[in-house]
């Protein structure tokens, strides 16, 4: 299905995004948000695309399967809620903290050994809870905690020091970089600094596509079934309650899932039918009913992709529009709004 060979990076460029949703207000075109869309059908090949699939992107935290995928080849030993962790950009509620914890206590380290950002919890509930009860920001409640745990326990286990975990040149950096090109099919274009702290790799959007639908369709017990296995079993650790990339996955049989900062969407099916989205301004209002647009133009059922149309826009607290996939990422289901 998938070459061995390692292709040249993508080109860095301004990328030439299309539309690909349009904000609808009282039965009129109010906004267009542009972006760029791919579908990969079972056999991997590209059966739909919109935008620009191929110039460099930086697929923010919609990466880190594939970052989980690295360690456990590394030696990571997790499995269960606490690799799913490893992958997350959980929303800090105690369960993510304690989780955290435990990794930490298993590598015989503590959150002082972290070298992700100060920050509150992610979950816009959850911090408020926070701040009423005098709560301080923390690296433990910074979204990407799991994951850094992971990689310091990844560094213990291989004997690789740890204040440097984060240096793009460290082992297990270059471990990382070393799976994200072997999984994406593709060199990494250029390296920068996420917003946790951790290196961010860019490579293409459909580079992103590959990777996850090869992590979806390896067989059980290898490092790719098992970070897959851990998100689709644990999904509210790898995002938190409420969260709609949770949702999608407990509503599509068999799906992994990943959402990122930037508006970024990746998702794949067992079979190999993959999908990922990048929205060009950002917008989560976007980034979810385009990812279900998507999600049907690869045959996924309608039905089970309803609750992931959008959020309805308001007016005077009445909902008066919406935001729609454009016609051709719908060739199935169009939105109420229509």
């Amino acid at each position: 299905m998938y070459s061995s060979s390692i292709a040249d990076a993508p080109l860095v460029r301004e990328p030439l995004h299309a539309p690909v949703a349009h904000l609808i207000r009282g039965g009129m075109t109010e906004g267009i948000h542009y972006g760029s869309v791919v579908v990969l059908g079972a056999d991997g090949e590209v059966q739909f695309q919109l935008g620009d699939i191929e110039a460099a992107f930086y697929p923010r935290s919609a990466l880190k399967p594939v970052q989980a995928v690295a360690m456990v080849r590394a030696g990571l030993p997790l499995d269960g809620e606490l690799l799913s962790l490893t992958a997350a950009s959980h929303s800090g509620e105690e369960r993510h903290l304690a989780g955290t914890r435990r990794i930490l206590d298993i590598a015989g380290l503590t959150e002082d050994h972290l070298r992700n950002v100060v920050d509150m919890p992610f979950d816009p509930v959850v911090r408020d809870t926070w701040v009423r009860e005098g709560r301080a920001p923390s690296r433990l409640a910074q979204n990407c905690s799991g994951k850094h745990a992971a990689m310091l326990y990844t560094c213990v286990l291989n004997g690789w020091s740890l204040d440097d975990y984060l240096d793009p040149g460290h082992p297990l950096q270059q471990a990382i970089a070393e799976i994200v090109e072997d999984l994406t099919g593709q060199r990494i274009a250029r390296v920068t600094i996420d917003g946790c702290g951790a290196p961010l790799f860019s490579v293409s959007l459909h580079g992103l596509a590959r990777a996850a639908a090869r992590i979806t369709t390896t067989a059980p017990g290898t490092p790719e079934a098992r970070v897959a296995d851990a998100m689709r079993e644990h999904a509210e650790m790898a995002s938190g309650a409420g969260r709609d990339v949770a949702a999608l996955m407990r509503a599509v049989p068999g799906l992994l899932a990943k959402d990122g900062f930037e508006g970024v969407q990746v998702a794949a099916l067992p079979d190999g039918r993959a999908v990922a989205v990048k929205i060009a301004d950002g917008a989560n209002r976007a980034r979810v009913p385009v990812a279900a647009a998507a999600l049907a133009w690869a045959g996924v059922d309608p039905e089970l992709l309803t609750e992931f149309q959008g959020e309805a826009l308001l007016g005077g607290g009445q909902a008066v529009g919406c935001v729609r996939p454009v016609r051709s990422l719908e060739p199935v289901v169009v939105s109420a709004c229509a």
